[in-house]
């Protein structure tokens, strides 16, 4: 029987692109899904402990910045004993193209999932063409 156990690890990026860092923290690089549908693209992108207070996502010429800022709290009658989980900040940075109506983005995050919705420009969507039978 084959051994079926995968490990998965989270990335560390490099320096990001806006230039140096101010908090001494490992910058992790979330894991995302990019799926593409008629009407718009939906990017699913991995942030375990972020909530919607501590994600920040900008757009600057045409870039599309995630950031968010997880912290962990360990109760005060309580003591770490194993962190098995590394801990930082996540970062990711994708280039949109003009397919994607910029002004209509939508963003949520449930359960360290973030979810975007890149609808895709009235000119770019698919377009159904009905085929006839010629007489």
């Amino acid at each position: 029987m084959a051994d079926t156990t995968m490990e998965i690890e989270k990335k560390v990026t490099a320096t990001p692109q806006q230039g140096e860092r101010t908090r001494e923290r490992k910058v992790y690089s979330p894991g995302a899904d990019i799926i593409e549908r008629t009407s718009d693209i939906l990017v699913l992108a991995d942030i375990p402990g972020a909530d919607e207070r501590s994600v920040d996502i900008s757009l600057e010429k045409n870039v599309l910045t995630i950031y968010a800022n997880v912290e962990t709290t360990i109760p005060d009658n309580q003591r770490l004993i194993i962190m098995e989980y590394g801990l930082g900040d996540y970062q990711r940075a994708f280039t949109l193209t003009d397919e994607v109506d910029k002004e209509r983005i939508q963003a949520t995050v449930k359960n360290g999932v973030l979810r975007l919705l890149l609808p895709k420009a009235d000119g770019m969507k698919t377009k159904k063409i009905e085929v006839k039978a010629e007489a």
